[in-house]
């Protein structure tokens, strides 16, 4: 069943359109391309447009983009706005280190971002990022401990660059790696794998020390 288009890119700048477009593609949400000017289906909670554009956009709520900047900050923004959200409830990343690290962001339950990166220091400022990118009440970091010593080497760096209201768990594996189809197994993505570690509670991880203990 198709999702419907609760965004719209209305712009005939193409770089604008580009950009915008390949990160909403990204994130897999759906959207309404639009001319400015066209008529605005009642069910677009968010216009997304330039500020030349602007003044011919008929709507109550619109975001102004500037081609020159990454796009991930207003589709955040964007999809706060479609969530009916200023401040998210919660916001949990969940990481899979390994030879690469799976990274996904969710907000209040739903997938925000989902990511694959070669590296720990490009993991690392991922999640710092995301963590500034969407307000929330409460922010999770949990690390899926299947490699034991990468996923501590992780947690140690984090801890010294987040906020102490931050929460770091450290996440059994088991059932994060596969998915049950019809009596067989298929192996997940890095990403897919991060998004259920980030699903699944894990042991809060004492700052500091490699200590854990349970809720």
């Amino acid at each position: 069943m198709r999702r419907r288009a609760k965004i719209a890119v209305a712009t005939v700048s193409g770089k604008a359109y580009y950009k915008l477009v390949n990160e909403l593609k990204d994130r897999d949400v759906p959207f309404l391309s639009l001319v400015p000017g066209d008529p605005i289906p009642q069910s677009i909670k968010v216009v997304l447009t330039t500020e030349k554009e602007k003044p011919v956009i008929d709507h109550q709520r619109i975001l102004i983009y500037d081609a020159e900047k990454d796009p991930s900050d207003i589709i955040s923004e964007a999809l706060r706005i479609v969530m009916n959200k200023e401040v998210y409830e919660e916001l949990v990343i969940g990481v899979d280190p390994g030879k690469t690290f799976g990274v996904a962001v969710l907000a209040d339950g739903k997938t925000l971002r989902r990511e694959e990166l070669s590296t720990m220091e490009k993991t690392i400022d991922f999640i710092l990022t995301e963590l500034k990118r969407n307000p929330s009440k409460t922010q999770i970091i949990r690390i899926g401990k299947g490699l034991p010593n990468l996923a501590e080497e992780i947690a140690s760096r984090l801890e010294r660059s987040i906020p102490e209201s931050v929460l770091i768990e450290m996440v059994d594996e088991k059932g994060t790696s596969s998915l049950k189809n019809s009596g067989f197994k298929k192996k997940l993505s890095d990403a897919d794998s991060a998004i259920k570690i980030a699903s699944k509670k894990g042991e809060i991880r004492l700052r500091g020390s490699q200590i854990e203990t349970e809720y």
